[in-house]
């Protein structure tokens, strides 16, 4: 079959398929090339992303969850079936190494050494989380009935409390559930002031185009209309009305300059 990449190889004259099998085992390399150079202690590098956000120990400085390393991974043990494996990493601001390893009781991770935590968790029954029940609860709720009983009393009461706001949840959520009515209806809204945005620009050319005006137009507001009520338009005076005014300006004029005798 042909490979994905058109990626030719060399195969050197002396190469025996029957004999060395893959180009890997002629060379005497892996296929993993340098990321197994350690294979043989049990160690594969990896490209390894920071889970949570940490300081480092060395240089006291902040490293960002999903900042990635070269780590080297080693499994140290199990969790009933579930494998343990440890990376180690060097920090990219400093000398210092940093290494961590898998916790699969608590689905996290724990530092080892070289770094600690930034402590951003919080406890779930701080924030009114229904909390899952415990191994331990599980337990004392198979063999023990007056745990049961008693267990059972105080979940109906968590419920009872919470019914009131499960309600109001419930009914913001069926207010939305006809979301094609709502698309449809929104979908018009925006079609009308499409065309009303469209119509505005138009009269805004034509109005342009009869001033002369290069500049654009603001939108008519409420305040501008009131203005233009409040202004009362006046014709200019006509020249036989000008000149009307002047001739009962000179006739009232007295004949004899200020101050004669």
């Amino acid at each position: 079959q042909g490979e994905r990449k058109g990626t030719n190889k060399y195969y050197p004259p002396d190469f025996d398929p029957a004999k060395h099998g893959s180009l890997n085992k002629y060379h005497h390399s892996h296929p993993l090339r340098e990321r197994a150079r350690k294979l043989s202690q049990g160690i594969l590098v990896i490209r390894f992303e920071m889970p949570f956000n940490i300081w480092c120990d060395g240089c006291q400085n902040h490293i960002g969850m999903g900042v990635r390393y070269n780590a080297e991974k080693k499994k140290v043990g199990t969790y009933y079936t579930t494998p343990v494996y440890r990376f180690r990493m060097k920090c990219h601001l400093c000398v210092n190494y940093i290494e961590l390893q898998t916790d699969p009781g608590n689905c996290d991770y724990v530092i080892v050494s070289g770094a600690r935590r930034k402590e951003e968790r919080w406890d779930p029954g701080d924030s009114a989380q229904v909390l899952p029940t415990t191994p331990e609860q599980r337990e004392r709720l198979a063999v023990d009935p007056m745990f049961r009983l008693e267990h059972g009393v105080t979940d109906r009461g968590v419920l009872e409390r919470a019914t009131p706001t499960l309600t109001r949840l419930q009914e913001a959520q069926d207010a939305w559930k006809d979301d094609f009515g709502l698309n449809s209806r929104l979908r018009r809204r925006f079609r009308e002031e499409k065309k009303t945005l469209r119509e505005e620009e138009e009269e805004a050319a034509a109005l342009r185009a009869r001033a002369g005006l290069s500049i654009p137009l603001l939108r008519e507001e409420e305040e501008d209309r009131r203005l233009a009520a409040l202004l009362t338009l006046r014709a200019p005076d006509s020249y036989e009305e000008k000149q009307r005014l002047k001739r009962s300006e000179i006739s009232q004029r007295s004949w004899f300059a200020p101050g004669a005798a």
